[in-house]
């Protein structure tokens, strides 16, 4: 349900082979134009995360994929047009089903990136946490 001031997000960290997939947001988007990260976006009304997190997948990069296992949860706080907007996020470990990523902005780009090879991208210190929590949950597991 979105709530004015609140948003609800579903992020899937696709690991393949050992690598994980990151994408770099368009210079046109609003929110962290530029920035690397992995896939995320807003669950529609009435949505589990679990499905949105795939429906986000697709819409991104055109992958599908199946959910491993929820790594985690986590907040921040963004501003919209001066108002403070608190996001809650779910964080998953998603297995691709397929590998042809096509983007659908023609000035963003996509990496397999090897965990060791994180700190040369433009990523942000919240994704990076994110991607950290995806990868402790399959050493741990």
């Amino acid at each position: 349900m979105t709530i004015p001031g609140e948003n609800r997000l579903a992020a899937a960290v696709v690991v393949h082979h050992g690598r994980v997939l990151l994408v770099r947001r368009s210079e046109t988007e609003r929110f962290l134009p530029g920035v690397w990260g992995v896939p995320c976006g807003k669950l529609d009304p009435g949505e589990r995360s679990e499905h949105a997190v795939l429906r986000e997948l697709r819409e991104e990069t055109a992958l599908l994929g199946r959910v491993v296992r929820k790594v985690g949860e986590s907040s921040f706080v963004s501003d919209y047009q001066g108002r403070e907007i608190k996001n809650y996020q779910d964080n998953f470990l998603v297995e691709p089903l397929t590998l042809d990523v096509r983007l659908p902005h023609r000035d963003q780009a996509f990496d397999w990136r090897e965990p060791s090879a994180l700190d040369g991208l433009r990523i942000d210190d919240y994704n990076l946490d994110v991607v950290r929590q995806a990868l402790n949950s399959v050493r741990t597991a």
